[in-house]
């Protein structure tokens, strides 16, 4: 046979192999797309979702979202910028945000009633999952998609196409990828931008390796490495790593880490001025939360509208800050698999520190991972991460597909000793086939059932992410009760409420005074508060027994008990047990004595405006 003949067939088998995989990549994408898909999972998702729809109306970074702690914040600030109406966010880093306001204003998505659920008229919805939502997930999927190409690339040139392959197979086999599209977060932007970032990173350690001038490479790989940044302010521990890196392996040393730093502060910096104008602090709401890490959760932090009572203390108690971290590292090593993805491959990275690789710069490229991923670790434990595997400070994910290449070269090597057939196909990929088939585990279990029911109800009956969401009922009743301007509530889900009804809402502060006292800045601002929404969302740990989110501590307790246990019926919409035996609490319910049970017994309006029978 001739060696022409024999280049066909391998070019024909690629050609087939390629398209088996887009075919594979696009059957998923219509799978997570509309069998799936109910709607965005995560709250900052909503929230930077609805960022986005601001910005695109020309309003601005602002949010519609709430914060007791940013409310805190404007006030020791100077107040001239705090208006509840429409409040300057400084919680989110701003590059998602502006990415979803460039595509709602190009499909029209800043006009509310344009994308407004559709319902018959007895009222019954016609949709169940909102249509923006999808199309925030099918920018993250598209991001994604994105992503694997980069990847490919970057692997493909550090190792070989075959590696670049199965991992490229194993990113799209992954459940927990798919699983950050339908969050609205910016993990998939962020993966985008920070494969490009190594893509560079790589090609510098190249030049430095043959003797050549790296700063080029360097000043790109910063630029995207700014970007990660703006895309997530935790990203910046991660550009640490590499800085530390630069400074010390390019040459000239000192330069190229302090060129990556001087790139850095120049595009964070207008950010940075504005977080001070609006909160008083360079870091905005958003450092707030490194307490979060220190005390029992966020949550409960962004909702008091003093933070100083409870957590800057916590700045001169160097112990906690040690044991905490020290608790959350921990964690994150017991939980590394999942957060990798569960890519079995992925872990092997770790491995892969002990091989000898005879090419300086993969042996050199290695180490640059592991600076940035330790120092990754350690901003993540210090602001914390949950159980999530979907957490928004979740960067391991942004680390999978690299430490899954190192991974399947070292396992190569580790193969090629075990004792096979020399010309057997088990011998060539059989190491790859086994890796593939334990990862694809758990998307391989989530397909059959879910195509069943999405077949079987079709994509527009397709169950919400209930609890705790109803779109449709926000996006028709509850926008229809509260007005357009000067009227705003209180609820337990701030960002549902500004993303799928488009009306101003406030995080339910964790102490009735406190509440109080935000009810008259509304006051003073001319703003009408019109009511308190409590949902499921209250309810997300046990109430009875866990003091967060919304438990027995809490003085707002009794009001969410009361609608567990059913007594907020239509029938009977007044009675309240619970909460009538607390007396401030009673004089709270006093003031917003309509009771509106959007949801039978779970979503709760409790409201000043009357309401039509």
């Amino acid at each position: 046979m001739s060696d022409k003949s024999k280049v066909g067939r391998k070019d024909t088998a690629t050609l087939i192999r390629r398209l088996l995989f887009f075919v594979l990549l696009l059957s998923l994408a219509y799978f997570y797309m509309v069998l799936n898909f109910r709607g965005l999972t995560s709250e900052q998702g909503m929230e930077q979702a609805q960022i986005g729809r601001e910005i695109a109306r020309g309003n601005g970074p602002t949010t519609k979202v709430v914060r007791p702690a940013a409310i805190y914040q404007g006030q020791q600030n100077d107040g001239s910028n705090l208006e509840l109406e429409s409040f300057n966010d400084t919680y989110h880093s701003p590059l998602n945000p502006y990415l979803y306001g460039a595509v709602l204003k190009i499909i029209g998505g800043d006009d509310f009633d344009k994308y407004r659920i559709k319902h018959d008229k007895t009222g019954q919805a016609l949709e169940t999952v909102y249509r923006l939502d999808r199309v925030i997930a099918g920018l993250s999927m598209i991001l994604f998609l994105v992503a694997i190409g980069i990847n490919y690339l970057l692997i493909s040139r550090i190792f070989d196409t075959k590696i670049a392959g199965v991992t490229a197979l194993l990113m799209a086999l992954s459940e927990l990828f798919w699983r950050f599209t339908h969050t609205g977060l910016p993990q998939m932007l962020m993966l985008v931008l920070f494969s490009s970032a190594l893509f560079f990173i790589y090609q510098a350690l190249e030049a430095s390796v043959e003797n050549r001038i790296a700063i080029s490479s360097v000043i790109i790989a910063a630029i995207f490495l700014s970007l990660l940044a703006l895309s997530h302010w935790l990203t910046i521990w991660v550009t640490i790593g590499f800085i530390l890196f630069a400074a010390f392996f390019f040459k000239p040393k000192g330069i190229s880490g302090l060129l990556v730093m001087g790139i850095l502060t120049l595009f964070c910096s207008y950010f940075v001025v504005k977080n001070i104008e609006w909160s008083g602090s360079p870091g905005g709401t958003a450092f707030l939360s490194v307490y979060g890490g220190l005390t029992e959760s966020e949550e409960a932090l962004m909702r008091t509208s003093d933070p100083s009572e409870e957590t800057y203390r916590i700045l001169y108690n160097l112990n906690s800050l040690i044991l905490n971290t020290s608790a959350s590292m921990l964690q994150q090593i017991n939980q590394l698999y999942n957060n990798l993805g569960a890519i079995i491959a992925a872990p092997m990275f770790f491995f892969a520190l002990l091989h000898p690789f005879k090419r300086d710069t993969i042996a050199q490229f290695r180490w640059v991972i592991l600076l940035m991923w330790l120092f990754g670790v350690l901003g993540m434990s210090i602001f914390g991460l949950s159980d999530k595997a979907t957490d928004s400070n979740q960067l391991h994910i942004l680390f999978a597909p690299i430490m899954t290449a190192y991974g399947l070269a070292f396992l190569s090597i580790l193969w090629a000793r075990i004792d096979l057939p020399a010309n057997s196909a088990f011998k060539k990929s059989g190491h790859f086939v086994i890796v593939v088939i334990l990862s694809a585990g758990p998307l391989i279990l989530t397909i059959p059932n879910a195509i069943r029911t999405g077949v079987a109800i079709g994509k527009d009956k397709q169950r919400p992410v209930w609890p705790p969401y109803v779109p449709s009922i926000l996006n028709k009743n509850l926008h229809n009760i509260i007005a357009e301007e000067g009227e705003i509530i209180f609820t337990d889900q701030p960002w549902a409420v500004a993303w799928y009804a488009d009306r101003p809402a406030i995080w339910l502060p964790r102490k009735i005074s406190e509440f109080q006292d935000i009810e008259e800045l509304a006051k003073e601002q001319k703003m009408n508060v019109v009511g308190i929404l409590v949902s499921p969302t209250s309810f997300a740990n046990n109430p009875l027994y866990s003091p967060v989110p919304f438990g027995t501590k809490e003085d707002f307790a009794a009001l969410f008990l009361d609608g567990a246990a059913n007594s907020v019926t239509e029938a009977n919409p007044k009675s309240n047990p619970l909460s009538s035996r607390s007396k401030p609490l009673q004089e709270i319910i006093s003031n917003y004595r309509n009771v509106a049970p959007l949801f039978p017994n779970r979503l709760t309006f409790y409201t000043n405006k009357p309401l039509k029978n």
